[in-house]
């Protein structure tokens, strides 16, 4: 049986990182920064992010 691997968009999770205050700061050639004071959380730059890695930045930033 194999296993199916769920994906969230990038363009989603960045959509929650900005309704929680984050900002843009800078665009690299594999992820691209989001800084809300002092806060950094780096984004990777593909269309779909890993679930796993998506629910552990929402879990991380209570979004």
């Amino acid at each position: 049986m194999a296993v199916r691997r769920v994906r969230m968009k990038q363009r989603d999770l960045i959509k929650k990182l900005e309704s929680a205050g984050f900002q843009s700061k800078e665009h690299g050639h594999d992820h691209d920064k989001y800084v809300r004071g002092s806060d950094t959380e780096e984004v990777p730059r593909h269309r779909e992010v890993n679930e796993r890695l998506a629910r552990h930045i929402i879990k991380k930033w209570g979004l």
